[in-house]
């Protein structure tokens, strides 16, 4: 096995050790050891990706049939999507909508490719079944911003969680700093809203509930991220 996938499978490259060797590749993208380097590119299926990403120790999202590993979180990250998820859980209990965690997918298909993401954070009112291990009509998407991730959950992912029939509402939060954007679905399209002071309170009528400031950031310290090397 090679970091939880088969080694005659892929290797997923981040500039990283991957368990036969270290490989250079800023891109972070997945190819079969065996391929030169004009093959490399050569994607993965969707259900290969599936099936080895449940045994998989670490997490890997999946772009047109190219992976991309997941780095971990900060502690203020981690604890604002728990916040997130409990604020919502409570406020949701017996209602239609459920809360997920991150470690449930979301599938978004775009004209040219079909991508699972990883949200920090999700509504769902008509989940998938049991047996899938993603969810493809989320109507609320939470994303935490960090260095690492800003530029693609507000340019790459927003484009394709937006591009969801059933998606109302995509936010995103902020660690270093009490200040939420919410680009919400009306009848013109997708608006943005601001939130920044504590008192604030997100109205999520879609899903009849609401997300307070005061919660999302309950036990945050509000520190600079790491400047990372």
């Amino acid at each position: 096995m090679l970091c939880g996938f088969p080694k005659t499978v892929l290797c997923l490259v981040s500039a990283v050790t991957c368990c036969s060797g270290k490989i250079e590749d800023s891109a972070g993208l997945a190819y079969p050891l065996s391929m030169s380097a004009a093959q490399k590119r050569q994607p993965v299926t969707i259900e290969t990706y599936l099936a080895e990403e449940l045994k998989s120790q670490k997490k890997h999202e999946f772009l047109g049939g190219f992976l991309h590993a997941m780095a971990g979180g900060s502690n203020a990250h981690n604890l604002i999507a728990t916040n997130v998820i409990g604020a919502l859980h409570g406020r949701l209990r017996g209602k239609p909508c459920a809360a997920f965690n991150s470690d449930t997918k979301v599938r978004v298909f775009l004209p040219t490719s079909v991508r699972f993401y990883y949200p920090d954070a999700s509504v769902v009112c008509l989940p998938n079944g049991g047996e899938d291990s993603f969810q493809d009509r989320p109507v609320v998407v939470v994303e935490v911003l960090s260095k690492s991730t800003r530029r693609i959950d507000q340019i790459e992912k927003k484009e394709g969680y937006l591009s969801i029939p059933t998606l109302s509402v995509y936010i995103l939060i902020e660690q270093e700093l009490s200040a939420v954007t919410v680009y919400r679905r009306s009848e013109l399209g997708f608006g943005q809203e601001y939130y920044h002071a504590m008192d604030d309170v997100i109205p999520l009528t879609e899903i009849g509930a609401e997300l307070p400031l005061a919660e999302i950031y309950e036990r945050v310290e509000f520190v600079p991220e790491p400047v990372e090397e």
